[in-house]
């Protein structure tokens, strides 16, 4: 593992993100770390919070808007000319603090799909020519064991909705997404692994919605920094993890007709031309 890695972490003020930067700064100490949020206020809290280690570089996007997406990229360019991990962390859960209703994203589409998934699928397209030419390199998606079967008649999830099933929705399909890319670029130079890093951290959402925790916050830190970081995966790619456990996704992750279907239904809605061919 170089010394000199370069680090995005989306979601990095709260919860998994913000404890993964910790870490990581405490354990590659050479390494230059970007951190992404919301809100700057609390973007350099964290970054003033990391001691011993060079200041985090900060950038600021709302993903429930494209154009921010587009532009967080562009910022993440101009401040590097090497991206060695992607760690796609940032997301809404089910429930509270966002509630359980069907919002839309500020581009019209279902809100969790919208920042859950397309955020991340857009990033990772628009970052993707940059990661290659750092390789070896890696993309950590953060997923879930919650995952829902998606309806490709009804993506946005117009009738039955429930914050759970949108959650699991845009789960499933950053992990079908992580699989397709997997498949198309080869592991020498990106991989691509989804993982569920715990179940029921003390995060925000999860003690918003649900008022208590299961798993540490450092058992998922542990989970997500194993694919960051450990040489023994360097050649891993196209997988989803149960913490540290290889296990199967949802069923639909293995049909390579749906994963298609999603592939090229996202690259419409981000309107994103195929990098990868």
């Amino acid at each position: 593992m170089t010394d000199q890695r370069t680090i995005l972490i989306t979601g990095a003020t709260d919860g998994l993100g913000r404890a993964l930067a910790g870490h990581l700064a405490s354990t590659d100490p050479g390494a230059t770390l970007i951190l992404h949020g919301r809100d700057q206020g609390r973007l350099d809290a964290v970054a003033d919070g990391i001691r011993g280690v060079r200041r985090p570089i900060t950038l600021r996007a709302d993903l429930a808007e494209l154009d921010q997406v587009r532009r967080l990229a562009d910022e993440v360019r101009g401040a590097t000319d090497r991206l060695d991990v992607l760690v796609s962390n940032a997301g809404i859960g089910g429930g509270l603090p966002e509630g359980r209703e069907r919002g839309t994203s500020r581009d019209g589409y279902e809100l969790r799909f919208a920042v859950n998934y397309l955020a991340g699928f857009l990033l990772t397209l628009e970052l993707l020519p940059l990661l290659r030419r750092s390789a070896p390199a890696r993309i950590v998606n953060v997923a879930s064991l919650g995952q829902y079967p998606i309806d490709f008649d009804d993506l946005m999830i117009e009738k039955g909705y429930s914050g759970g099933r949108a959650y699991g929705q845009s789960k499933l399909a950053q992990i079908m997404s992580g699989f397709e890319l997997a498949a198309r670029i080869p592991a020498a130079e990106v991989t691509v692994n989804s993982l569920h890093p715990s179940t029921y951290m003390p995060t925000k959402m999860v003690l918003a919605e649900r008022g208590r925790s299961i798993d540490t916050l450092e058992d998922g830190v542990a989970a997500t920094d194993r694919l960051v970081s450990d040489e023994s995966l360097a050649a891993t790619t196209g997988r989803f993890f149960d913490r540290t456990r290889e296990a199967e996704a949802g069923a639909q992750a293995y049909d390579a007709a749906a994963r298609t279907e999603l592939w090229n239904r996202s690259l419409k809605l981000v309107g994103h031309a195929d990098v990868t061919q």
